[in-house]
């Protein structure tokens, strides 16, 4: 179901990269709406969430940097939704960066979208006849507790929007409650 997977090495993205990528991308228009981004990581075997601000998620090198200020043990997890269009969930740990975007198409419209698409390595979708399927590393979270066929079937809901399904994921993870207090959700 998803397309490429991304193991970014602990180096990357650089600053060099991450503006070539940018310059590569000006076809895309406007600025970001991020709905919220918080970073989860686990302090002393508890699970912690951590809103970021909104100027964490305008990039990915950003949010990578953002999201390497937590405790590495298990890997810091950003969980990142943008205008109820799509979610972005990065996971860095000491030696790699992984992330999983859930609508491939989203980049043909938003700029993290497609930064995103760019560093997985993706060519960007050509229009808005593709059919929405997510892109990068589906099996982000398996260690954690959602296989990627879980994670999967979740990003396959037309219906559900990215608040939606990333709750999903951090109740699935063990840390929904504090997710969803983070971002202003009702508990379901």
């Amino acid at each position: 179901m998803g397309v490429g997977r991304a193991t970014l090495d602990a180096h990357e993205p650089s600053g060099a990269a991450m503006e070539a990528a940018m310059n590569d991308l000006d076809e895309v228009d406007g600025a970001d709406e991020v709905d919220f981004a918080v970073a989860a990581y686990r302090a002393d075997g508890d699970w912690q969430v951590a809103e970021l601000t909104l100027d964490h998620a305008q990039d990915l090198h950003t949010l990578v940097a953002a999201l390497r200020r937590f405790p590495l043990e298990e890997g810091a997890v950003g969980l990142v939704a943008v205008d109820e269009d799509f979610c972005l969930i990065v996971r860095v740990s000491q030696h790699e960066t992984r992330l999983m975007l859930s609508d491939i198409t989203a980049a043909t419209e938003w700029a993290l979208a497609a930064e995103a698409v760019e560093l997985l390595g993706l060519p960007l979708p050509e229009d808005d006849e593709d059919e929405p399927e997510p892109a990068g590393d589906l099996d982000l979270l398996s260690d954690l507790g959602m296989s990627a066929l879980d994670l999967a079937v979740l990003l396959d809901d037309d219906d559900a929007y990215p608040d939606e399904m990333l709750s999903d994921v951090a109740r699935v993870l063990g840390f929904g409650d504090l997710f969803d207090d983070a971002v202003g959700l009702a508990s379901a």
